[in-house]
């Protein structure tokens, strides 16, 4: 019987132990954390796509229907505010825009404040897409979360808050 399986270990358990065997000269600590987030990401992005596809979404598409539903209403951004909440080019926004407006999903409008200016604005079927996705979505993140106490859930929040906040900077 395998020793890490009886203990409780998982693979990550294992990779770190062989690393150890052969290279007993490095650090492998990190592995023991980021394999795990690594590990957990990939089952985290094929549960969203899951998720975003019972709703006729692709991953890109709910981040910018998500952008303008959270502006509140009248669900309206710049596609330069929108650039910047998703971390992607302006000619991938662009294009992306186009490509959501095509669906029925958002519509352009002149902005009252800029002639030369464009607000995007979500529509009644992308509102409701949405809001039907991101329901789905906060089942399928809850159920992964069921494998910690609730009384822990905030600990581990912070401590990845803390984590990524060197990247968000």
């Amino acid at each position: 019987m395998d020793v890490l399986a009886a203990t409780g270990g998982d693979e990550v358990d294992r990779i770190v132990a062989a690393w150890r065997r052969e290279r007993p000269d490095l650090d492998v600590e990190p592995l023991t954390v980021f394999s795990r987030v690594s590990r957990l990401a990939r089952h985290l992005d094929r549960a969203r796509r899951g998720a975003f596809a019972r709703h006729d979404l692709e991953t890109w598409e709910f981040d910018v229907l998500s952008a303008l539903r959270r502006a509140g209403e009248p669900y309206r951004l710049s596609p330069g505010v929108l650039v910047a909440q998703t971390l992607v080019t302006s000619g991938t926004m662009t294009n992306r825009i186009d490509r959501l407006e095509t669906r029925g999903l958002v519509e352009r409008h002149r902005s009252p404040d800029d002639r030369r200016g464009v607000l995007v604005q979500l529509t009644a079927a992308g509102r409701q897409r949405v809001d039907a996705a991101m329901s789905d979505l906060l089942d399928v993140e809850a159920r992964v979360l069921d494998a910690l106490p609730p009384a822990v859930r905030p600990q581990l929040a912070a401590l990845l808050r803390t984590v990524v906040a060197q990247f968000d900077e």
